[in-house]
């Protein structure tokens, strides 16, 4: 295993243990993030991000399979599974990341899921019905980022 799998399967295990500080110590302090319900995120705002949800999803569970990397570039499969706190519906989310590596540190994350599947989980009918349409994506991305932006303007994350 080299040192860019070591740094994957380490992000995924503090992740597992829901510990936010480690998990994003394995970033690089410019982290460029992007998924299909937050979009694109840089920095802080990825921090951020992960604090919120973590701390938002108590019975989160995080299973990682797959893990390659090479000098430059790696990839995981994994789940999450959680309770969606706005619903309270229970989602099993199947993610694909690709990661790029710079300095020893993930500079880039990029995670791709079924919307789809994942707002017919969250929203129950409504989202399996109109879960791809630009309306609900939008509409969920919008309300993602307000909560991002309430949640760090609220803890202070710096």
């Amino acid at each position: 295993m080299n040192e860019n799998e070591i740094t994957i399967q380490k992000f995924f295990q503090f992740f597992r243990d829901k510990n936010v500080e480690a998990m994003l110590d394995c970033y690089h302090q410019d982290i460029e993030f992007s998924d299909p319900v937050f979009g694109k995120l840089q920095g802080i705002a990825v921090r951020g991000m992960w604090k919120m949800l973590l701390e938002r999803s108590p019975d989160l569970i995080i299973e990682s399979y797959n893990i390659r990397a090479d000098e430059n570039k790696g990839s995981a499969e994994w789940k999450a599974t959680y309770t969606f706190s706005k619903t309270n519906r229970v989602i099993v989310n199947k993610v694909n990341s690709k990661f790029t590596f710079l300095d020893g540190k993930i500079i880039a994350q990029k995670d791709k899921f079924s919307m789809w599947k994942w707002a017919g989980m969250a929203l129950g009918l409504g989202g399996y019905i109109l879960g791809f349409t630009s309306v609900i994506k939008n509409q969920v991305r919008s309300d993602a980022l307000n909560g991002l932006k309430i949640y760090m303007k609220r803890k202070k994350v710096t």
